[in-house]
């Protein structure tokens, strides 16, 4: 059995569920829109966060979810889809877990305004429920998740980024999406309690192993998840680059730094820098960082009966270190 399928178990009828919701959530009176969203739903993909949501609520009420969990996942799931699609207009990408984008089909400005459409689908499913609890987790995310990609952008253009601050950039960008998925799923059954908190906790620091994870996957022999090298292109900051920048002579450093801002297109030198990064520990380190978040995830995970919710969590956090893609 595949760990997807092994961590789907004990979730399977609530994601069957929560598939038809999901989708209802999106319908509209525009013929245009529910082409689009009907294209949306067909390729989805491993739908990790309402997968989160759900097991966080059936660990914490003995196996039993209720309407705000359904709407707390399909909350998740319609702000994640919109940030995506808007995503792919910014970074004018084509092509989305091996299908077109939106952008790519329908051209940017009704992509902007399908994603535009999906975050106001969320904010009112949770407003016509008076999920308000709910809605401020959510819009925290949505804040978050704007002012790391704003940092980011920032820090890209200078290349200071010391490493709490790459931190901070992937709490925000990342782990903050992954913290309300666990945090919605909480207090969706136990609102006011402090497992809200605790599994907010516990999502953040699965969503930190996430990010360092795809920041590996750039320095791979193969071309799996993303082409070898990208984020040297895109200018980004990753934890084996800055390990290796702060290893480095003032001679080494002046080099990388030229590298990625001025030479970052240049296949030759991409594989240079890569080749540099390896040879200095920063894939290692990185490694090792992540192994701290997973374990430190699992940690949490341990306050609780050992239950198939428990175990489906615990094998989400070790997919999360362990995927291919």
């Amino acid at each position: 059995m595949k760990i997807s399928a092994q961590i789907r178990e004990p979730i399977e009828a609530e994601m069957e569920l929560f598939e038809k919701k999901f989708h209802q959530s999106m319908s509209s009176q525009v013929p245009l829109l529910n082409r689009i969203t009907y294209y949306i739903v067909n390729r989805k993909g491993k739908q990790m966060r309402p997968m989160f949501v759900l097991l966080t609520a059936k660990l914490l009420n003995a196996g039993e979810v209720n309407d705000r969990t359904y709407r707390g996942a399909s909350v998740i799931e319609l702000i994640h889809t919109a940030s995506l699609v808007h995503d792919d207009v910014v970074d004018e990408s084509y092509k989305r877990r091996g299908f077109f984008s939106i952008n790519a089909l329908w051209k940017n400005k009704i992509a902007v305004l399908v994603g535009d459409f999906l975050l106001a689908r969320g904010m009112l499913l949770s407003v016509d429920h008076d999920d308000f609890d709910l809605l401020k987790i959510i819009s925290v995310a949505m804040r978050e998740i704007s002012e790391g990609e704003l940092l980011q952008i920032e820090k890209a253009r200078r290349l200071d980024i010391t490493e709490e601050v790459y931190y901070e950039i992937i709490r925000q960008k990342t782990a903050t999406l992954i913290a309300a998925c666990c945090s919605l799923g909480a207090a969706s059954v136990k609102p006011d309690s402090k497992w809200v908190e605790y599994f907010r906790t516990f999502g953040e620091r699965c969503g930190m192993a996430f990010q360092i994870k795809d920041d590996l996957f750039d320095y791979g022999e193969d071309r799996i998840g993303k082409p070898t090298g990208i984020d040297i292109k895109e200018q980004k900051m990753t934890l084996p680059l800055i390990y290796a920048l702060n290893q480095a002579n003032p001679k080494d450093r002046k080099w990388l730094i030229n590298s990625v801002k001025n030479h970052n297109k240049n296949r030759k030198r991409v594989k240079e820098v890569i080749a540099f990064v390896k040879d200095s520990g920063g894939l290692e380190y990185a490694e090792a960082k992540m192994q701290e978040y997973k374990a430190s995830a699992l940690e949490m995970l341990e306050e609780f009966e050992n239950n198939e919710y428990r175990q489906a969590l615990e094998l989400m956090v070790n997919y999360v270190v362990d995927r291919k893609q």
